[in-house]
């Protein structure tokens, strides 16, 4: 295809690259927009949640039409007590945001794969599409100057033969025996038989053994007196969980393509959760289009960059998480967590702690010892003890 003015490719039809088509068309209808995708379909087979105070108003607004799933409220439990956060809780689904893109107006090429990104070209295994800037939004690629833990999940959706009695989602629950690192279930009750139930760990590999974990599911299901009747469908994925990093070996200057999504690091750095990040991008492309190639990688480059650095104290509790204490006793820390108050919890899943949210996090009795744990406090000398760690 012959290159024209306005015209934004994206290779990956993920969620970050599916906001920013979205944010760009809303803003610019006159824009031309096309999405390369390896899989059969956009998006997946995902659901998205987020808490309500991770988005501002606006990004409410704009989220609106493909959020399927709205609680008032959430629930953790843990060995010690179980608690009921007075915070919305919101969900949103492939099949939504699909409908909702093929409604936008944006060329859509499945089954395509990108086999070179160039700042204004994607070589597909079809040929050549050209534009005028390229985001490479494909999902991690490498961990070159990263040095990552996991949250790897395996979930199912299911029918209940009698209602199964969840009325909000139980983000954590922690009762359950400890494997793998940290492991609890997550449940979201879609309706009074539908359930999403999933196992995930936060563990030092990737691996993920779907078998195993879905018969963790059923035995979690037979403890709770549920009796599945169907599994409307699976998910899956694995997470990375960023517990130290060097950005500029990361991403290099002289990179010419823009990223987006977990390529470009765009992920909360103890959760996983990418929406709002994925979002906040979108904006800020958005308001900057047109641009061309080298001005956008700019643009993804520094916009990252100063989200890697605002977000290094969590880099730091994700060291503690991951190193400083026995491994089947992670959930001890987030039992203490979990115990502080709704404002600091809010403000810790929004990426936003204040100055004293750190202070209440880091003062009273450390769920592992002091001195072991001061040992991971210092970034440059974690990187460099854990050396090809962050060269993989």
């Amino acid at each position: 295809m012959a290159s024209s003015p306005n015209h934004l490719l994206l290779a990956g039809g993920g969620l970050a690259n599916c906001l920013i088509a979205l944010r760009v068309r809303a803003a610019h209808p006159d824009a031309r927009i096309t999405i390369v995708e390896a899989g059969p379909a956009l998006c997946g087979n995902h659901t998205w949640s987020f808490h309500a105070g991770d988005l501002s108003p606006d990004q409410h607004e704009v989220l609106a039409p493909v959020v399927q799933h709205r609680w008032p409220a959430q629930e953790v439990r843990f060995p010690k007590y179980r608690r009921r956060l007075d915070a919305a809780y919101l969900s949103i689904t492939s099949d939504a945001l699909r409908d909702h893109m093929h409604e936008a107006s944006v060329e859509i090429h499945t089954d395509t794969r990108a086999m070179l990104i160039g700042p204004d070209f994607i070589d597909t295994d079809r040929g050549r599409i050209e534009g005028s800037a390229v985001i490479d939004g494909r999902g991690p690629s490498s961990s070159e100057g990263l040095v990552l833990g996991f949250q790897k999940f395996f979930g199912r959706e299911v029918r209940t033969a009698a209602p199964h009695g969840v009325d909000v989602p139980v983000i954590m629950d922690a009762e359950v025996s400890q494997a793998d690192g940290y492991r609890f279930i997550y449940l979201l009750p879609f309706d009074e038989t539908t359930l999403l139930i999933e196992d995930t760990r936060y563990s030092d590999g990737a691996e993920l053994d779907d078998s195993q974990l879905s018969a963790a599911i059923d035995d979690y299901a037979a403890a709770n007196g549920w009796d599945i009747a169907q599994t409307l469908r699976e998910e899956r994925g694995v997470l990375p969980i960023l517990l130290a990093g060097d950005f500029d070996a990361f991403w290099p200057v002289d990179d010419p393509v823009a990223r987006s999504g977990l390529r470009a690091a765009l992920f909360h750095p103890t959760t996983g959760y990418s929406l709002p990040q994925a979002l906040t991008l979108a904006d800020a492309i958005s308001s900057r289009w047109p641009m061309n190639g080298a001005e956008l990688a700019a643009l993804t480059r520094d916009h990252a960059r100063r989200f890697f650095e605002s977000t290094g104290f969590f880099r730091m509790l994700n060291r503690l998480l991951f190193r400083a204490g026995e491994s089947e006793k992670r959930y001890i820390v987030m039992q203490r967590f979990y115990g502080l108050s709704g404002s600091l919890i809010e403000h810790f899943y929004a990426a936003d702690l204040r100055w004293r949210d750190k202070a209440r996090l880091v003062v009273g009795k450390p769920p592992v010892p002091f001195f072991r744990s001061f040992t991971f406090i210092d970034e440059e000398a974690f990187l460099e003890k854990e050396g090809d760690g962050a060269r993989d």
